[in-house]
């Protein structure tokens, strides 16, 4: 393997630099987007069991530090208690939320798109410099072959990082698009129930 790498010349260790990075991305945000801890089951219930008391805002503070659910909650909580616009202040905050859940997904589209340019680039250096060599004795036929597989590694190279890559990214999305459509679904009885005491207030 080392062989191969040393062969395949300086272009190469951009690549093997942007699979470290992209390998890195996808640990973290496998971690970082499990759904139990976005998203803890009975959060809703209990929160809206106990709704008085979030009118100390230091419940309100560990509530929106507990989990993302919680955060936004905690959004509807205080606009509530500040007789502010709940819906406003939760879409507010789920665009924090969204773009936390996004987090670093920039990067890996962008080694998905790079890698494959990259490995050509390294292609191309490769085949002119196996071509620049002067004197028709210089290279034999099987020299030259060996010289363009040399070369080709870097394509192959940048499509093994470009493919995990973008199908990574992929997932990712369709896993925070999914997150976001249950933390929505989840949120519905708190936010009738906020609308409820509103109502209840305006009419009193």
């Amino acid at each position: 393997m080392w062989s191969i790498i040393s062969a395949a010349g300086w272009p190469i260790w951009p690549l093997i630099f942007g699979s470290v990075v992209a390998l890195a991305i996808v640990l973290e945000r496998v971690w970082a987007l499990r759904k139990k801890d976005l998203i803890p089951e009975n959060l809703v219930a209990d929160v809206c069991k106990t709704l008085p008391q979030f009118k100390d805002r230091q419940n309100i503070a560990r509530l929106e530090s507990h989990s993302a659910l919680g955060s936004l909650m905690a959004a509807g909580l205080s606009a509530f208690y500040k007789n502010e616009d709940i819906e406003t202040a939760m879409q507010d905050k789920s665009v924090g939320i969204q773009n936390a859940l996004e987090k670093h997904l920039d990067v890996l589209s962008m080694i998905a798109s790079a890698a494959p340019l990259m490995g050509l680039l390294g292609t191309v250096i490769g085949m002119i410099e196996i071509f620049a060599v002067q004197g028709s004795g210089a290279q034999t036929p099987e020299a030259i072959a060996a010289g363009i597989a040399v070369a080709l590694y870097n394509t192959a190279f940048g499509l093994i990082v470009a493919i995990p890559a973008l199908v990574a990214y992929r997932l990712f999305r369709i896993r925070i698009n999914g997150l976001l459509e249950d933390m929505g679904n989840s949120l519905k009885p708190f936010e009738d129930l906020l609308k409820q005491h509103t109502n209840s207030c305006k009419a009193g």
